[in-house]
């Protein structure tokens, strides 16, 4: 048989050898074998080129196979896998993996999200970075890279990390082409052997082939899923405003029906009981000054000052506020104007689709009745801000004219009152106004707010208690020190101006000397209470100082304070104050437990001391200048 016979019939290469030797054993001549030899060459090869083309053409089938199988994948992951089983299957690999980049952050380099063949946990999930593995130079160039024995090579840019994983792998050959779209590289397909392994330039081209292939997969899905992300918010957008308009349509025949109640002449009541049908609970509507208008239901038992706490909040924040127990507070306001609140303890959490808006239309309605109910009230406030107004202008205000109307308004303006001017530190005026609104009804006062200051005029004689009372409800209330200046007591229109500013001073003052948080009145600051009082003068200051002293010498004509003069002047040395003053030591210990018990035992702390000196000297001074006059008038008589 000749060797074109052996090459058609498609026969092993062992048939060329055996054919050679049969022509060894029967003698051929030397240019015969030449020429048999040579044709078994030329076959041999014709049949690596035969093989390689059908290796080839296997390739490319297996490659259509895949292209067409990858269209049928659905979903990211799914299609990853199957990229990787395919890529180990057409190049005969040990493992195949897919490391794609993240798009958010493209340093953040490429994250290892599928494996096929792979014998540990470690690749999954390991993040590559850009300057490290084959992966960076694929992500640099957009072109293939290679190694046949990847942990030998000093070529390449190694990281711990990947190294490790390829050691645990016992990985040695790696390929790793780009995946990508168009021009874009937005991932690396790995193939790898567990042995050396050199890649021939087909299966080099053939491994690209499957990366373009599987570029585009990738981002087909990449597509299909943001198309479906796309779909799905569009049909939840779609969902949401089906059940918003359906939600608004039960709220707006809610308040119609609330409405029409009140427009037919309802007492609060009925609208109460309307209101927490359609809100299903209990509620409790609470006018402006903390007083229960109208009960509905069973609400449970609450603190008055948590409840008080909760109507400022809502107030300040102008919208229903949740409480903690699960019920809403929401304020009833009309222009402005504190008409009260709303408490609602739900049967069901409240949603803020339909109950919390159902629920701020009820204080609405609520508001509306009220105002209908309590036109008067509206207008007496209205009073109420112009009489304070007037009482604080520079403008003399006729008594004669403003006593009467204090009084058509419940306020007895000719009887003693204090002012009180209270500061929230750091903000909170919403809440302190919303307060002071209904303290000032509640105490049968006026009150104002001028630049985050509230102003009180309220019943009382003591300045100081009336501060503190508003100190010890205000400052919890606000979360903040409240800074507080009084005056008073004052009777009368004619001098509120004066008390105002005296207060006002007070509360300067105490801003001036870092006291924040404090409450001061011209009494309680001491001499500087002489200064910045229009009203208190040195005899009042004397007076509040050493009074007890001076009233006991002119009982009992004694020398208690010309005792107390020579000891201060002799640096607090009883023994000294006793030569001074030409009697016995004991005498003068006996006077100052007199002072003692008159001043108190701490009259010699240094504060309290220098308040005592102080009071000395002016009252020495004022008898020295009231006896120089009455020797004047003498020698003139």
């Amino acid at each position: 048989m000749s060797v074109l016979e052996l090459l058609a019939t498609g026969a092993p290469t062992a048939r060329f050898e055996e054919l050679l030797d049969t022509a060894r054993r029967e003698e051929a001549s030397d240019a015969t074998l030449a020429e048999l030899d040579q044709a078994a060459r030329l076959a041999s090869r014709v049949r690596a080129l035969i093989g390689h083309a059908q290796q080839r053409e296997a390739g490319l089938a297996a490659l259509v196979d895949t292209a067409h199988d990858l269209t049928l994948v659905h979903g990211m992951d799914a299609l990853l896998h199957e990229i990787a089983r395919r890529a180990r299957r057409l190049l005969n690999f040990d493992m195949a993996y897919i490391g794609l980049r993240d798009t958010d952050d493209e340093s953040a380099g490429s994250l290892i999200r599928a494996a096929e063949g792979d014998t540990t946990s470690l690749s999954v999930g390991l993040k590559t970075s850009e300057d490290s593995g084959l992966g960076s130079l694929v992500q640099r160039t957009g072109a293939p890279a290679w190694s046949p024995d990847y942990l030998a090579d000093k070529d390449l840019p190694h990281s711990p990390d990947i190294d490790a994983a390829v050691r645990a792998e016992g990985l040695h050959a790696i390929l790793a082409v780009p995946l990508g779209h168009g021009t874009t590289v937005f991932g690396t397909l790995y193939g790898a052997d567990r042995k050396v392994r050199h890649f021939t330039p087909d299966e080099i081209s053939l491994m690209r082939s499957l990366g373009k292939l599987a570029g585009v997969a990738v981002e087909r899905a990449r597509l299909l899923e943001d198309t479906r992300a796309e779909v799905t918010e569009l049909a939840l957008d779609t969902s949401r405003a089906r059940s918003s308009l359906h939600v608004q349509r039960r709220v707006e025949a809610a308040y119609i029906r609330l409405i029409d109640l009140v427009l037919g002449g309802c007492d609060p009541q009925t609208l109460a009981e309307a209101a927490a049908e359609e809100l299903s609970g209990a509620l409790v509507v609470r006018d402006c000054v903390g007083r229960t208008v109208v009960v509905t239901g069973t609400p449970p038992e609450l603190a008055e000052d948590d409840v008080l706490r909760w109507t400022y909040d809502a107030h300040a924040a102008g919208r229903p506020v949740p409480m903690p127990e699960g019920g809403w507070v929401a304020p009833v306001t009309a222009g402005g104007e504190n008409l009260g609140a709303i408490l609602l303890v739900p049967d069901e959490p409240l949603t803020d689709d339909f109950g919390v808006r159902l629920l701020q239309l009820t204080a609405r309605a609520v508001a509306l009745i009220l105002l209908l109910q309590r036109t008067s009230t509206v207008a007496h406030d209205q009073i109420r801000d112009e009489l304070l107004e007037e009482l604080l202008s520079d403008i003399r205000p006729q008594p004669r004219q403003l006593i009467p109307r204090a009084r058509r308004l419940g306020i007895s303006i000719d009887e003693p009152h204090v002012m009180v001017l209270a500061r929230p530190e750091g903000g909170a005026e919403g809440r302190a106004a919303a307060w002071a609104s209904s303290y000032a009804h509640r105490m049968s006062g006026l009150m104002k707010v001028r630049e985050g200051c509230v102003t009180l005029l309220i019943p009382g004689e003591d300045p100081h208690a009336a501060a503190t009372a508003v100190s010890g409800e205000l400052t919890p209330l606000v979360g903040r020190p409240v800074t507080i200046g009084a005056a008073g007591p004052v009777s009368g229109p004619d001098r509120v101006a004066q008390t105002h500013r005296e207060a006002l001073s007070c509360l300067e003052a105490l801003t001036e000397l870092g006291n924040i948080g404090c409450v001061a009145t011209p009494q309680q600051m001491g001499f500087l209470g002489v200064l910045l009082s229009e009203t208190h003068g040195v005899s009042d200051y004397v007076e509040s100082v050493i009074g007890p002293v001076l009233t006991y010498d002119a009982q009992r004509f004694t020398e208690l304070t010309r005792t107390l003069d020579a000891y201060f002047a002799s640096s607090s040395s009883p023994t000294r104050a006793a030569s001074d003053l030409h009697v016995h030591p004991n005498t003068v210990f006996r006077r100052l437990e007199r002072v003692a018990e008159l001043l108190g035992a701490n009259w010699q702390d240094p504060e309290r001391a220098l308040e005592i000196q102080l009071a000395l000297r002016l009252h020495r001074t004022r008898r020295t200048l009231r006896h120089r006059h009455t020797a004047v008038g003498t020698v003139r008589d």
